[in-house]
C-alpha cells in the first residue's frame, strides 16, 4: 500500500494574496495624493537635501541599528544563558537587516534569531522567551514614545478626523498608563506568567526600566532619521512628527507588506498635509536608502569580505565563527540583494533617464545600443527577482548566472543612462556574491524548484511597483499606439512601455513553463525493478542500515542515474526519511534537496529520522532543527578480543555455551529456501515469547522476499537452530551489522551474547572494519542547565524511565564491547512539532497508531 498523502489549505497561505492587496490599495492612495505633483518635481526636491542633512541622517541610522542590538543584549541577559556579545549583536543586526528592508514576506527577524541561537546552543524555549522578550520591547517602545508625544503634543491627524486636537490626550495618557501599569506588575510581582505548561518569568524592574528606554529610544532615533531630511521650514515640531510617524510604521507592521512599502508613504503623505507632498517623498526615498537599503548591503558586504578573508591565519578564529552560521544566513542575505538588484533594474527603466547624460552617451553611442541597454535592463532585472530564488535554494546554477546578470546589468545600467551609481550597487551586490562560490553547492535545475505563494507575490510586488512609477513618471505623456514604435534620444515613455512588456512577458514565459514542468508523482512503494536498482547501490555502501529499504515497506526517490535514493514513508503531514540520503558523497546532498522539493510540492513537513553528523550542515542549510536522539555503538574490529581482565564476562559466556553445546555458522543468501520453515519456527516461538507482533519501517521483520538478500548466521544447540541473525554486510568491507535478532526459549541463557561474541570475531577474521551494535537511545544527552530542552528531557527519560524501557541496561551492555559512541540525530521543523513528528515515527514503526498503543 501506497504511503498516504494529505493535501491541506489553511488561511495563513492567504496572506501573500492579502499582502498584494494592501500593496496595490497603498499605490492607489499614493497616486491619488500625488495626482498634481510630476515625476520631475519630486526628483527636484530630491536632489535639493543638503548634504549635511543626509550625512545627519547616515549618523542617526548607524546609532539607531547600535541601540537595536541592546534589544538582544538585554533579552540574553532575561534568559540568563550568556553569549559572547559579538554573536549577540550579529544576531540582532542581520535580523533587523533582513526584516527591515524584505518585512515578513520573506524572513522575519525570529525565524533568524532561531536558526541563529538554536546552533549557539539555546533550547526552544530560551528563544521564545528571547524572541518574546524583544517582541515586548519594541512594542513598548512604540507606546512609550506614543504615550508621550500625545501628551506633551496632540494632534489633530486627517486620518483620523473623527478625533479633535484635544482626543489624542487621553490616548498618549493611556498608553502611558500600559508603560507604568507594566512597571508595577513587575515591581508587585514575583512569580512568573504560567500559559498552560508554558512558564514566562518576569525580568527585574531594573531590566524592565531598561525595556522602557532602549525601546523609546530606538523609535526616536528611526523617527529623526526622516525628520533631519525635511526641510528647516517645515510647520512640524519633532514630536508632532514622531506621532505621525508611529502612526505610518504601526499600519506598515499590520499590513506585512516588505518593509512597509507604499504603505508607509501613503499614511506619512495624508497625515502631514503641512508639507507639500513631492517634498516628504523626496524625503523618504533617501530615508529608504538609508534606513532600509544601506544596513543591507553593509550586510552583505561584510559577509562577501569574511569569505575573501577566510585563508588569513590572523583572522582564522573569526572565520571559522562564520563559518558555523554563514551556511544558514550567506544565501539567504544574497537571495535578498539579489532580489533588491533587480527591482533596482526594474524601478531605473521605468524612470527617465537624465538628460544631461543622455546627451553625453549620445556623443560615444548610437541610439540603437541605448535602447537596446534600456531593454535588456529591464529583462536582467526580471532575471535577477526569479534567480534570488535559486540562490536561497543554493543552486550553482543560480549563483553563476546571478553573477553575469549583476555584470551585465551593471554594463546596462551604464550603456541605457550612464547611471553609475546603479552600475556601483549592482557592482557591489557582486563583489558579495562571488566569494561565496562554495555556499550553493546543488546542481538541480532552477526550473525544477518549487515558488511558493509568498516569493511569487513578491515578484510580483516588484513588478507592480515597477509599473505605477512608470505611469506616475510619465502621466502627462498621451499614450497611443504610435508610442510603441518612437524611438528618440528623449523617448523615456516608449523605452517604459517597451521594458515593461519584455520583463512581463519573460515573467510569463518563466510561469507558463513552470506550469507545464511535470507535476511530482504521489510516493509509492517500491515494486521489484526499484529493488533490483537499488540493490548495486547497497552493495556499493559503506553503511549497512540502508538495507532496510530491500523491506520494500518505505518509498525510495532515486537521483537522475538511480546512483542514490533516499527512504521515506508518509504519516499523516511527516515525511520521514530513515537515515541518510544513500550512495556516493557528490550527490547526497542534492538527493536530500530533491527530497525537500518533494515534499515542500506536497505540503508536508521534511523530517530526517536517524542521521549521522557527515551531512547536518545540509540540513542546518535547509532550516531544519537537530534533536539527538542517543548514540550508535560502533566496534572497531581490528583490535578486539576476547583477551584481558575487561572481557572476562564475554570470555565466560563464549566459552561456557560452547562447554554446552552451541555452535555457531554463518549461511549464505542461497541456502535461506531450506533453512527457512526452522527459522520461522524460532521467529514465530520469539514473538509469542515477547507477546509482540511483527514491525517496520526503521526495524526489519521476518519477511522471506527480505531474508533471501542477506547471508544469515545460526547458533545450533544439539544440531537444532535455537537462535539466528540476519547479515547485514556494507561494501568494501568497511561495516557488519545485524537486522532481526530472534532465539526460542528452550535457548541456553546467554545465546544472543554467543551470537555477537561470534558474529564479531567471524567478521574480524573476514576483514571487516567495524561492527555496527546498534543504537542506544537517548544516550549521550546530558541534563545541564545550558542545555536545550529536549536534552534535558531525554537525560531526565534515559536516567528515570527503567520503568517503561531498559535505556542505561542497553547502554551499559553494548558497553562491554568497548564500542566507539557516534551520536544519531533526528533534523526536522523545531519548536511544537517534534512530539507530533516522534508520534507519527513511532505510528510508522508499528504499522499505525493502533500498533503504537498495542504491542
Amino acid at each position: 500500500m501506497a504511503p498516504p498523502v494529505q493535501k491541506t489549505f489553511s488561511l495563513h497561505r492567504l496572506l501573500p494574496l492579502m499582502v498584494l492587496v494592501l500593496f496595490i490599495a497603498a499605490l492607489w492612495v499614493l497616486h491619488g495624493v500625488l495626482r498634481q505633483f510630476h515625476y520631475h518635481q519630486v526628483v527636484v526636491q530630491l536632489r535639493a537635501i543638503p548634504a549635511s542633512q543626509v550625512l545627519a541622517a547616515l549618523g542617526l541610522t548607524i546609532l539607531s541599528y547600535l541601540i537595536m542590538t541592546a534589544y538582544d543584549q538585554l533579552a540574553v541577559h532575561y534568559i540568563r544563558h550568556p553569549l559572547p556579545k559579538g554573536k549577540v549583536a550579529l544576531a540582532s543586526f542581520v535580523s533587523y537587516a533582513f526584516s527591515n528592508t524584505i518585512g515578513l514576506s520573506l524572513l522575519t527577524a525570529g525565524s533568524i534569531r532561531y536558526r541563529l541561537y538554536s546552533a549557539w546552543g539555546l533550547s526552544t524555549e530560551e528563544i521564545a522567551r528571547l524572541v518574546t522578550f524583544t517582541v515586548l520591547t519594541f512594542w513598548l517602545g512604540i507606546v512609550t514614545v506614543g504615550g508621550i508625544t500625545f501628551v506633551t503634543e496632540p494632534l489633530a491627524l486627517p486620518v483620523l478626523e473623527h478625533l479633535s486636537i484635544h482626543s489624542a490626550r487621553p490616548l498618549g495618557l493611556l498608553f502611558c498608563g500600559l508603560v507604568v501599569g507594566y512597571l508595577l506588575v513587575i515591581f508587585m510581582r514575583n512569580s512568573p506568567f504560567r500559559f498552560r505548561n508554558w512558564e514566562l518569568p518576569l525580568p527585574t524592574l531594573r531590566l524592565a526600566g531598561a525595556q522602557v528606554l532602549i525601546g523609546a529610544l530606538d523609535w526616536a532615533l528611526a523617527g529623526s532619521v526622516l525628520f533631519v531630511l525635511l526641510p528647516t521650514h517645515a510647520k512640524l515640531s519633532f514630536p508632532q512628527f514622531l506621532a505621525i510617524f508611529l502612526l505610518a510604521q504601526v499600519v506598515a507592521l499590520i499590513s506585512h507588506v516588505p518593509g512597509g512599502l507604499g504603505v508607509f508613504e501613503s499614511m506619512v503623505l495624508l497625515s502631514a498635509p503641512e508639507i507639500p507632498a513631492d517634498v516628504l517623498l523626496g524625503a523618504m526615498l533617501i530615508y529608504r536608502a538609508i534606513y532600509y537599503l544601506l544596513p543591507l548591503m553593509l550586510a552583505a558586504l561584510l559577509l562577501g569580505g569574511n569569505e575573501l578573508l577566510q585563508r588569513k591565519r590572523l583572522i582564522k578564529q573569526a572565520a571559522q565563527l562564520a563559518g558555523r552560521w554563514g551556511g544558514v544566513i550567506i544565501p539567504q542575505l544574497l537571495a535578498a540583494t539579489t532580489l533588491v538588484s533587480g527591482a533596482v533594474l526594474l524601478f531605473s527603466a521605468a524612470t527617465p533617464a537624465l538628460p544631461e547624460r543622455l546627451h553625453w552617451l549620445q556623443d560615444f553611442l548610437p541610439l540603437p545600443v541605448i535602447e537596446l541597454s534600456h531593454f535588456l535592463g529591464s529583462l536582467v532585472g526580471v532575471g535577477l527577482l526569479l534567480l534570488a530564488r535559486g540562490l536561497q535554494r543554493r543552486l550553482d546554477a543560480a549563483y553563476l548566472l546571478a553573477a553575469v546578470l549583476l555584470v551585465a546589468g551593471s554594463a546596462f545600467s551604464l550603456l541605457k543612462g550612464a547611471d553609475y551609481e546603479e552600475a556601483l550597487l549592482l557592482a557591489l551586490m557582486l563583489l558579495a556574491l562571488l566569494p561565496c562560490r562554495r555556499y550553493f553547492y546543488r546542481h538541480a535545475s532552477l526550473l525544477s524548484e518549487p515558488f511558493s505563494f509568498g516569493w511569487s507575490i513578491t515578484i510580483l510586488l516588484v513588478l507592480v511597483c515597477s509599473f505605477w512609477l512608470g505611469l506616475f513618471a510619465y502621466k502627462y505623456v498621451a499614450f497611443s499606439n504610435e508610442l510603441w514604435w518612437h524611438f528618440a534620444l528623449r523617448g523615456d515613455a516608449p523605452r517604459f512601455l517597451r521594458a515593461t512588456v519584455g520583463a512581463t512577458a519573460l515573467l510569463l514565459v518563466f510561469g507558463l513553463t513552470k506550469l507545464l514542468h511535470p507535476s511530482p508523482q504521489d510516493p509509492d512503494l517500491p515494486g521489484s525493478s526499484e529493488l533490483d536498482a537499488a540493490k548495486p547501490i547497497l552493495a556499493r555502501s559503506p553503511v549497512t542500515m540502508p538495507n532496510l529499504a530491500l523491506l520494500g515497506d518505505k518509498a525510495l526517490l532515486f537521483d537522475d542515474q538511480r546512483n542514490g535514493f533516499v527512504m521515506y514513508g508518509v504519516e499523516r503531514h511527516s515525511w520521514i526519511a530513515l537515515g541518510d540520503p544513500v550512495g556516493p558523497p557528490e550527490i547526497t546532498q542534492d538527493l536530500a534537496w530533491k527530497y525537500r522539493e518533494l515534499v515542500e510540492r506536497h505540503g508536508g513537513q521534511t523530517v530526517f529520522y536517524e542521521v549521522g553528523t557527515a551531512m547536518l550542515h545540509v540540513y542546518l542549510d535547509m532550516g531544519l532543527t537537530l534533536f539527538k536522539l542517543g548514540e550508535v555503538a560502533r566496534v572497531p574490529l581490528a583490535e578486539f578480543s576476547l583477551e584481558g581482565a575487561t572481557r572476562k564476562g564475554l570470555r565466560y559466556t563464549y566459552n561456557r555455551l560452547n562447554r554446552d553445546g552451541c555452535s555457531f555458522e554463518v549461511q549464505p543468501a542461497s541456502a535461506l529456501p531450506e533453512l527457512m520453515p526452522e527459522l520461522r519456527r524460532v521467529s514465530d516461538a520469539w514473538l509469542r515469547e515477547k507477546s509482540t507482533r511483527e514491525k517496520g519501517f526503521s526495524l526489519g521483520c521476518f519477511d522471506e522476499d527480505y531474508l533471501l538478500n542477506f547471508p544469515v548466521a545460526l547458533i545450533r544447540q544439539e544440531g537444532e537452530i535455537v537462535a539466528f541473525a540476519n547479515l547485514w554486510c556494507s561494501g568494501n568491507l568497511q561495516e557488519l551489522s545485524i537486522d532481526l535478532m530472534r532465539f526460542c526459549s528452550d535457548a541456553k541463557s546467554g545465546v544472543m551474547e554467543f551470537l555477537l561474541i561470534n558474529l564479531i570475531l567471524w567478521g574480524k577474521e573476514q576483514g571487516y572494519a567495524s561492527f555496527d551494535l546498534g543504537m542506544a537511545p537517548l544516550s549521550g544527552l546530558k541534563n545541564r542547565p545550558f542545555a536545550p530542552l529536549w536534552n534535558r528531557i531525554g537525560a531526565v527519560i534515559f536516567n528515570q524511565g527503567e520503568h517503561f524501557y531498559n535505556f542505561e541496561g542497553l547502554r551499559e551492555y553494548k558497553q562491554k564491547f568497548d564500542p566507539i559512541w557516534e551520536p544519531r540525530y533526528l533534523a526536522g521543523p523545531g519548536g511544537l512539532s517534534l512530539p507530533r513528528i516522534l508520534l507519527n515515527i513511532a505510528a510508522l514503526i508499528s504499522g499505525g497508531i493502533k500498533g503504537v498503543i498495542a504491542k
